[in-house]
């Protein structure tokens, strides 16, 4: 295994609807009736980004909620509510989910870096796919794919992206006033990709961003997406039933990402239900259990108690070889976000890192722009 970096503990929160539980909306601490307003995600993201968090991610779909008759519906889109939050926070790095099965990576590539510019470095973009009939359903330009097929193709885009965040030189534009150039020419590049699923000429629109390369991330949770994890991403999600899976796993992760020589920051996902105690935690899960009908299955390591406790459960992982952080997952997120925010990363003490970028925060250099 490769040599564990040294670099700070990495705390993430997803913020996800009313919550991870498709049935959250219905407690009365949820908030639902704010969650389409700017003012409920300004509120909860500049506290998170207050207090210390590092990483904000904002999941997405193409395809509406499918967990039950009366389990929440609909979302904003993630690229649209991290640009809204890019002004009014100053350190947390907004990371939403673009999904590539029916996006062009032109389009994305041009959103990410607008963001890396508008938050001066603190962008990243979650890779995933669409792998359901409904979402093919909603574009109607080609069949459901295989789950090979469909990340093959996200490998494509990933790489199309890549090449267009470096289709601007650093120093492209020159704002040369008295010749009259906004940019030297020369310093723009045709990407000139040709690929099973795209063929892009560029360059792109959008100058090269303040991280050069916004950060890649990829939930290996999918054993498919694993390979595009390990030859591409920065930072990778993991799941594991426990400490001792998680570790197993991020090993393997580690291990990868250095036959292709290159370093990673593996993140653990960790579902969480915060109460007054592990009591109140329980009475709280049996009441999203009753009104869903079936028992919760947890996506990953699944914590329910208080703040203390999960306090405790960070220092183990912490301390845990081959894991960087993790990405806390509240099954209730108005309540878990500002409990965590309060109560536990206060206790829990992060070292802090002010570096300007989430690159150089996490230990990785401006990547050489590729056609400079």
């Amino acid at each position: 295994m490769s040599e564990h970096n040294s670099a700070a503990f990495l705390i993430g929160l997803e913020f996800e609807g009313t919550g991870v539980h498709p049935y959250s909306w219905r407690r009365e601490d949820s908030r639902a009736e704010e969650v389409f307003t700017s003012s409920y995600w300004v509120d909860l993201v500049t506290a998170a980004d207050r207090a210390g968090v590092d990483l904000a991610f904002f999941p997405d779909s193409f395809a509406l909620q499918t967990q039950g008759q009366h389990a929440t519906r609909g979302r904003l889109e993630a690229v649209a509510t991290a640009a809204r939050l890019s002004g009014v926070t100053s350190r947390i790095g907004l990371v939403p989910t673009a999904t590539v099965t029916h996006t062009e990576p032109f389009h994305i590539s041009k959103a990410i870096a607008s963001i890396d510019f508008s938050s001066s470095g603190r962008a990243g973009w979650q890779v995933d796919v669409s792998d359901t009939d409904a979402a093919v359903s909603l574009f109607g330009r080609k069949a459901v794919q295989s789950e090979q097929s469909l990340w093959e193709e996200a490998s494509e885009a990933v790489e199309v992206v890549s090449r267009l965040w470096d289709s601007w030189e650093d120093d492209a534009e020159i704002r040369d006033v008295p010749t009259g150039r906004f940019i030297d020419r020369d310093k723009l590049h045709y990407i000139d990709f040709e690929g099973k699923n795209f063929s892009v000429k560029g360059p792109s629109i959008t100058p090269r961003s303040p991280q050069g390369q916004p950060l890649i991330v990829v939930d290996a949770s999918k054993p498919q997406a694993r390979e595009l994890a390990t030859e591409r991403a920065d930072l990778i999600r993991i799941s594991a039933a426990d400490l001792g899976e998680a570790q197993a796993t991020a090993r393997l992760v580690h291990d990868k990402a250095a036959e292709n020589g290159r370093t990673v920051r593996v993140l653990l996902d960790v579902d969480v239900l915060l109460g007054a105690d592990r009591g109140a935690a329980d009475d709280a899960l049996a009441e999203l259990e009753e009104w869903a009908g079936v028992p919760y299955t947890p996506h990953s390591v699944f914590y329910r108690g208080d703040a203390g406790g999960l306090t405790t459960l960070l220092r183990e992982i912490s301390g845990s070889a081959g894991l960087d952080g993790v990405v806390l997952r509240p099954l209730a997120l108005a309540a878990g976000a500002a409990k965590i925010t309060a109560d536990v990363l206060p206790a829990f003490n992060p070292r802090p890192n002010l570096a300007p970028t989430l690159r150089e925060r996490l230990g990785l250099g401006l990547p050489v722009n590729q056609f400079a």
